[in-house]
This record gives C-alpha cells, structure tokens and sequence, in this order.
C-alpha cells in the first residue's frame, strides 16, 4: 500500500506559491471611444500618410514661392516680355494681392488634400474598420475635419505671413506696404482661415460622394470653374446677384484689402463662407449616418 510522506501533505507548490498577483480589469472608461481619442487616431492618420505631409508642406511652398514670383514680375526684377517692362501684368494691383496671389493655386491642393483624407478610406475599404471602432461614426467625421483644420490653419497662417514678408521685401520701398496698414493684416490671417476652410470643404464633398475622383472634379469646379462661367454665361443682373455668393468670391471679400461692386463685405463674405461649410458638413454628417459603409 502506497504511503504518503507527511512533508508532502498539505505543502504549497513553489512554483503557485509565487504566482503573480491578479492583473486588474480594465474599467469602461478606459475602454470608452471618446471624440480626444478618435481625434488623436486620426491624427496618427494623417502623418502617417506621407503624401499628405508632403501634400500639405508642397502646398505651403507653393504660397510663398508665388508670392515671391508675383512680387519679382511686379518690381520689375523679373522682365515678362521684352527689357524690364516694369511691373508687368501686377502693375495696377495693391501690394497685399501681389504678396498672396499664391492662394488660388494654393486652394486646389489643399481641397484635394481634404477629399483624399477621406475618400481613401472608402476606396480602400478601411473605413469599415474605421466605424466598426467608432460606431456612432459621427466622431470620425468631427475628428477629420478637427485634425485637417487644425494643421492647415497652423501651416497656412505662417505661409502666408512668410509670403507677405517676402513679397514686401522684393517689391521694395514705394510699392509695398506693412501689415499695420488697413486691412492688410486681416487679407493676411484671412488667407490661412480660408485655405483651412477649404480644405474642411474637400472632407465634406469627399464624404458626401464617396469617390475620390467625383469629389476631386466638384472641388476644382466649384473653386474656379463655375465662378468663371457664371460670369460668361449668366446675364449681367444675375452675375452681381449670384457670383458673390459662391465659396470662391466670399472667401475673397475678407482675403483682399481692396474691396469690389462684386464682392461682398468682409464680415458678410466670411459669413457666407462659413455657412457653405456648415451647411456641407450638415449633409456629409446626415449621409455618413444613413448610408453603409
């Protein structure tokens, strides 16, 4: 008959004796999606993405080097045709427009920046995951448009003082002028809030059609396209009743320092401009909720 020594009886197992104590569970709050969490994940998105930073740095580049062009050609340092002409084609515009002519081609980049920064995930299907994560979806939209603003308000402000500074200082004493004269700061600062806003535009048609080639081809149009027909086709009445009112020419009401019978003032302007914004983003909200992914 077998006997069980006494040692052994009732004697712990070294090895359990020293196990590790109870790891503690995660609580629901530290688990819970939260709008500072999906923005912070959209955020690793997007410099992440290297054609996006370098989209965003291009684009910044691009302001001031236009500026500089501009200024160049209009101080005559630069000769467009024949020997020197001596302001060429900038000669009769104020100096803050020269400094920030650099906007308008400026604008496609970063509202194509804003439709890539959503349409991707469609076309790649990640924004499955993206919603399986965040199923109230809502947040990734707020999250997109927070990150995207935020960092092109920040990069487009600076370019545009860069631009402003530089383009001063081609055109020289007589022709320039400083950004304590009148309106001069707010065409400044206004051209970072519209270049950001722009790209805010780009999310919301990217979110709305869901392609990026449809949602690249609206952009450009409503930006350049539609301004320019509309002035070719619609009689003289409905051009000056209309035109101000499309994103293009609101945004110029409050980013130029000489105003226009075909602009609007430069609170009006801003007012129109945030409204298309709203008004977009109201509609990619209402769509991301009721459509599948």
């Amino acid at each position: 008959m077998a006997v069980t020594s006494e040692s052994s009886i009732g004697t712990p197992n070294p090895r359990h004796a020293a196990a590790d104590p109870p790891r503690p569970s995660a609580t629901s709050s530290q688990l819970a999606v939260t709008q500072r969490r999906v923005i912070g994940s959209e955020w690793i998105k997007f410099r992440s993405v290297r054609s996006w930073t370098i989209m965003s740095a291009v684009a910044a580049l691009l302001m001031i080097a236009f500026g500089a062009l501009a200024a160049s050609v209009a101080s005559g340092a630069v000769a467009t045709s024949g020997p020197r002409p001596g302001g060429g084609p900038f000669a009769a515009t104020d100096p803050t427009a020269i400094s920030l002519s650099g906007t308008t081609l400026t604008q496609l980049i970063v509202g194509v920046l804003g439709v890539l920064f959503i349409s991707n995930e469609y076309a790649n299907g990640m924004i499955r995951a993206t919603f399986a994560a965040v199923p109230r979806r809502l947040p990734v939209l707020w999250a997109k448009v927070i990150v995207l603003a935020g960092s092109l308000l920040v990069l487009m402000v600076v370019a545009g003082l860069a631009s402003f500074l530089l383009g001063q200082l081609i055109l020289g004493d007589g022709k320039n002028t400083t950004l304590g004269a009148d309106g001069v700061l707010r065409a400044v600062l206004g051209s970072g809030l519209y270049l950001a806003g722009i790209g805010v535009l780009g999310v919301a048609v990217g979110a709305l059609l869901r392609n990026t080639a449809g949602a690249i081809s609206v952009v450009v149009a409503t930006l350049l396209i539609v301004p320019g027909l509309a002035r070719l086709v619609l009689p003289a009445d409905w051009n000056t009743t209309i035109t101000p009112y499309l994103p293009s020419s609101a945004g110029s009401a409050f980013t130029s320092v000489t105003g226009s019978d075909t602009l609007l003032g430069p609170t009006a302007g801003a007012a129109v401009f945030v409204g298309w914004l709203v008004v977009l983003l109201a509609g990619a909200a209402i769509m991301i909720r009721r459509r599948d992914a």
